[in-house]
């Protein structure tokens, strides 16, 4: 059967892309430190011979030789135009019946983990985007993707600046997520959110490894679904690096990923024509299977998904407490630029239970389009919840909703003509989940009918800008009851009836209900539980609050959501009823809640933990170096390293390793030591420096990928250790004399690319010929334990984590 890119795209028809392009041109020349986009400049006929060999083995789609063609990495030896001319001309020559213009990633870390912004890395990616289309490419492949944001950036800049349909992919571990802690899941949720014309998976692993992943990401989404994957994993066969799955088996793996549901298939690492021409007898006359996915409510961070199930009667509670409203501190805190402060309540939110964070910041003065994406930037980088994007300023909402790593949630539109006009294009545009308040340009409605009234028409207005019920949750308001007492009921009843006729999901801020009430948290505990059986799905309340936390678990068993009870087990098997037990209430006088009697917020440290350890553990760089300070004031500094700062970051270690913690979440804790480590610097004689030891890191010779390596510097220096780095493509001499003048005993390597894994080895080779006492760590999306034996590394280190307990056992 005929295979169009049309069918493929609208769920009618398999289609095929091509296999591996390094793994060709290696074996037509290319040799380490060569960029190979240069080559559709000087040497076209060798790339059009590759395109031609895939072509000829039955690729409908050929992807251009552009994958690190932006002006990051080309670094001035090309025109990104050029460049892409170039390569559609060595596709078009090639005879491609459909050309996909490859878009990379840039090479460097978009903040708050690196220094490029979301903006700086869109800009690249839209040269790219311009360049492709005035090329003449059919389409775009965002591919190898580990950053969320950095794939969101570049799918806008495809999205917004062509009109060419963009299918984005992104790479995995052997853990199921990216480098920066992605699930499959999470990746699938926010680019079909987003409206990519098809997602999916490439490099990463082999066919097989990758048919659960895929399995993963057919389960929440009906677009099209591409897996390229390896030809399993590398390692080394004399002078060659070579791949371990040949090509028979990899087509059986991946006829199993056809079975799955996927829809589009090619190769990656380490695959050929050879392949690829067995791949095209697998989906030649087959048709892919409709694929549905059930309605829920879904809302991503970089590294969570929270999903509301419809009919299911899941909740999911929103932490209220980022809100200036009543909060001197945080008004404060907010005035002065205290982003960390900020992010403190978010990490206690998260501690204390919270499924997704509501951000408010608004102030009068305060320049919230500015503000509210650095607050929704800095959380990322500590807190792994989803965000609701809390303003009344349609250009704070847009500014954050763009940068978000991830699919939010904006708080809110109203039922005015005004409101509707101003935010609605932004949640269609984002892929926003959309809050919709049961008020108007009259006013605050007094009775459920009215509010379903209005309900109704921001679902009809909703679902005319391309916004479907299910993306929505309508709030009916909860009124004080100390001024009308029947606006409990009108309120549980619109939100009932909300339920019923709608077929939205409904919040509710749930502490209003009580204002000028003695012992308001009893009140409000109470209204929730009603609000709750009434139907709302994802109340807005203060987590740590320990009469809402009982309220909410007692719930989640009752609903079946808490599976065998075995939350609700483990936090009240030895829990003291404050009723039989005789204990008069605490007195309360605000919404906040009253203490709780097991509170997990961050300023109170678990079992075994200090008040300095908890603050390394949950990130909290802001409130680190206060506490050091008093710390030495009455303990020695090396005590203060040893005895709180290293042991913190160890749990952090082990929650890495766990797969609770995951890569900002790490750094963010090692940027709290770091803070620890630079008080008791300045506290030292200038003589006595504390410091753990010293070590080199460089990415060798011809590679100039850096990211990782970066990501090792910054960590290990938080880890109190001082490191030299000597950067990207660093020629093996250069590694020999930073060892010989500082007189170190352990250097890290690094490599991304195939081809450079020689240098490598010859790196490793020379310092333990020239000085056999240094070890050497080495670490990279290419290698793996055994291809580092087999090059002689002393370790190998699969994450940022296991380089810090290397430097630990060389080092101390």
């Amino acid at each position: 059967m005929e295979r169009t890119l049309t069918d493929a795209l609208a769920g009618d028809a398999h289609l095929l892309f091509d296999g591996g392009m390094g793994t060709m041109l290696q074996a037509a020349g290319l040799v380490a430190g060569e960029v190979p986009e240069l080559w559709c400049l000087t040497h076209a006929d060798a790339v059009t011979a590759v395109h031609r060999a895939y072509v000829e083995a039955g690729s409908d789609v050929v992807t251009t030789n552009t994958f690190g063609a932006n002006r990051l990495k080309l670094a001035g030896a090309a025109a990104v135009d050029d460049v892409f001319a170039a390569a559609v001309a060595c596709a078009r020559a090639a005879g491609a019946r459909y050309v996909a213009a490859d878009i990379g990633p840039t090479g460097a870390l978009l903040r708050p983990l690196g220094t490029l912004s979301f903006d700086g890395a869109y800009n690249l990616f839209a040269e790219e985007a311009r360049a492709a289309a005035r090329a003449g490419a059919d389409l775009f492949i965002v591919e190898t993707m580990t950053d969320l944001a950095e794939a969101k950036a570049a799918y806008l800049a495809c999205r917004e600046n062509t009109d060419l349909p963009v299918i984005v992919t992104m790479t995995f571990g052997e853990d199921g997520r990216t480098f920066l802690g992605t699930s499959p899941e999470v990746a699938a949720v926010t680019f079909d959110a987003l409206g990519a014309d098809a997602v999916g998976i490439n490099c990463s692993l082999g066919p097989t490894e990758l048919l659960p992943l895929a399995k993963r990401m057919r389960a929440v989404t009906a677009k099209p679904l591409l897996v390229q994957a390896n030809a399993g994993l590398p390692h080394v066969e004399g002078d060659a690096t070579v791949y371990d799955i040949g090509p028979e088996a990899y087509a059986d793996a991946v006829r199993a990923l056809v079975d799955a549901g996927v829809d589009l298939v090619g190769g990656c690492c380490g695959t050929t024509p050879a392949y690829i021409r067995l791949l095209d007898r697998i989906v030649s006359d087959r048709r892919p299977a409709t694929h549905t996915v059930e309605p829920a409510l879904t809302v991503t961070s970089a590294q969570n998904l929270v999903a509301l199930p419809q009919g299911a009667g899941r909740i999911a509670v929103i932490g209220e407490r980022i809100n200036p409203t009543g909060k001197k501190r945080l008004q404060e805190a907010l005035s002065a630029g205290e982003i960390d402060y900020v992010v403190s309540l978010g990490i206690s939110q998260q501690e204390e239970g919270a499924d997704i964070l509501d951000v408010n910041i608004g102030l009068p003065g305060i320049g919230e389009a500015e503000l509210l994406p650095r607050v929704v930037e800095a959380l990322c980088g500590s807190v792994s919840l989803p965000l609701m994007l809390d303003s009344s300023d349609p250009l704070a909402l847009e500014a954050a909703c763009r940068r978000y790593p991830g699919i939010p949630i904006i708080n809110s539109v109203n039922g005015s003509p005004e409101s509707l006009e101003a935010i609605l294009p932004i949640a269609a545009r984002y892929g926003a989940r959309l809050v919709g308040l049961t008020l108007d340009e009259h006013g605050l409605p007094s009775t459920a009918e009215e509010r379903l009234a209005i309900a109704r028409r921001i679902v009809a207005a909703a679902k005319d800008a391309g916004i479907a019920p299910e993306r929505l949750l309508i709030d009916c308001l909860a009124l004080t009851v100390s001024t009308d007492q029947t606006q409990a009921g009108e309120t549980l009843a619109a939100i009932g009836r909300v339920k019923r006729e709608l077929g939205t999901y409904t919040t509710l801020g749930v502490s209003n209900v009580s204002f000028g009430l003695p012992e308001r948290p009893l009140l409000n505990a109470t209204f929730l539980a009603a609000a709750l059986g009434a139907g709302l799905d994802a109340p807005i309340l203060n987590p740590g609050s320990a009469r809402y936390r009982d309220t909410v678990n007692a719930y989640r068993v009752l609903n079946a959501q808490d599976a065998g009870s075995r939350r609700f087990i483990e936090r009240y098997a030895d829990w003291t009823d404050p009723y039989r037990a005789h204990t008069a209430p605490a007195p309360a006088s605000s919404g906040e809640g009253a203490p709780a009697r097991r509170d997990t917020g961050a300023q109170v440290p678990e079992p075994g933990e200090s008040a300095l350890q908890r603050l390394v553990i949950s990130g909290r760089k802001g409130e680190v170096a206060a506490c050091v300070r008093e710390l030495l004031a009455a303990t020695d500094p090396l005590a203060v390293i040893n005895d709180e700062l290293i042991p913190a970051l160890d749990e952090v270690g082990a929650r890495f390793e766990a797969g609770t913690y995951f890569l900002p979440q790490l750094m963010a804790s090692a940027e709290a030591a770091g803070a620890g480590f630079d008080v008791i610097r300045a506290a030292l004689p200038a003589d006595a420096a504390a410091s753990k030891g010293a070590l080199c890191l460089a990415t060798v010779k011809g590679d100039i990928h850096d990211i990782g390596k970066n990501i090792v510097r910054m960590l290990l220096e938080n880890y109190g250790y001082r490191v030299y780095d000597l950067g990207r493509d660093v020629a093996p001499e250069d590694v020999l004399a930073c060892v010989r003048a500082h007189d170190l005993k352990l250097v890290g390597l690094s490599a991304l690319m195939t081809t450079t894994v020689k240098s490598m080895q010859e790196t490793i080779e020379l310092i333990h010929r020239e000085e056999p006492e240094v070890r050497v760590f080495v670490g990279g999306a290419v290698l793996t334990a055994a291809y580092a034996r087999a090059i002689g590394a002393d370790f190998y280190a699969k994450d940022a984590a296991a380089s810090a307990r290397i430097a630990e056992q060389v080092l101390g």
